[in-house]
């Protein structure tokens, strides 16, 4: 008997993986698959999705954003399962699987993931909690902290521009160093990204990224006078601000970095470690289905 857990968040995005779990369990059993749901539940603790994984598992599904990846993830590394996993972007945020080329349709990325084969992929860690796609700081990077779940529930992306917006007046230099084997940066910036990823808030950043090259790929927007901001910001709508002098980017597989600004930091979407924090790229560090072959 071959089992698959599917584990699904049923507040992400707007409500629509309630709409496929018949869907994800149709399919499965046309290939011989018994499908055990796990429903995430404030109330109740995610290792309880875990408790009776053994050896009849081939896999794990997990519907949902950004977060709901990375929780699953951590809990799956501190738990020591080493099942492949596949994702079904159903969330707010599901850049990671943007990155990875999963269709949004829950129908043929089930497909997709029945008829592939487990990849090592990199993951990233931060201090001790491991996260899939970015970790930021700077200006904006607490905007999904701070917006409203049933509001990011009920009109999607649009939550984040509006809470984005409401905090332009807080817009200032910040003091930041960056400790690397690459690059070492001292002074003043905006907004700092490191990507695991691709992409964030559905904007092509890291362009250069590799899902399997074992390195983080590092952004930093300078402190640049205001009148040069605009211009940069129609580069990185274009995916052309990697050379911009108004921009530091590097790629490395581990670095240090302090602040003593009053910002915090932001782990897809959610609240990330105080400073000092470490983050280091752990090449491999999960199997993959369904991922797109580059």
């Amino acid at each position: 008997m071959r089992k698959v857990k599917f584990i699904y968040n049923p507040f992400s995005g707007e409500n629509t993986i309630l709409n496929d779990i018949d869907t994800v369990i149709k399919l499965h059993l046309q290939k011989g698959y018994i499908v055990v749901p796990h429903r995430i539940s404030f109330d109740i603790e995610i290792e309880k999705a875990f408790i009776d994984i053994d050896d009849t598992y081939e896999y794990i599904i997990v519907a949902g954003g950004d977060g709901t990846v990375d929780t699953v993830v951590n809990k799956m590394k501190e738990l020591k399962i080493d099942l492949p996993l596949a994702i079904l972007p159903t969330g707010t945020a599901n850049d990671f699987a943007k990155f990875i080329g999963m269709p949004y349709d829950v129908g043929k990325a089930c497909e997709r993931i029945l008829n592939s084969t487990p990849k090592p992929v990199d993951i990233a860690k931060i201090n001790d909690k491991y996260f899939i796609n970015v970790a930021s700081t700077g200006l904006f990077t607490d905007v999904s902290q701070k917006t409203d779940v049933n509001l990011k529930n009920t009109i999607g992306k649009l939550a984040y521009y509006i809470k984005g917006i409401e905090q332009l007046p807080n817009f200032r230099k910040l003091k930041i160093n960056v400790e690397s084997e690459e690059l070492d940066f001292d002074g003043e910036m905006y907004l700092m990204l490191v990507f695991n990823g691709q992409t964030a808030g559905n904007f092509k950043l890291a362009t250069e990224a590799e899902v399997d090259d074992g390195k983080l790929d590092v952004i930093i927007v300078k402190a640049v006078n205001i009148i040069e901001l605009l211009p940069l910001f129609i580069k990185m709508l274009k995916g052309e601000h990697l050379e911009d002098n108004g921009v530091i980017y590097f790629k490395t597989n581990k670095l240090h970095i302090k602040c003593n600004e009053d910002i915090v930091t932001d782990i897809d979407g959610e609240k990330g470690p105080d400073f000092p924090i470490d983050i280091e790229c752990v090449k491999g560090g999960i199997k993959l289905l369904g991922i797109n072959e580059r």
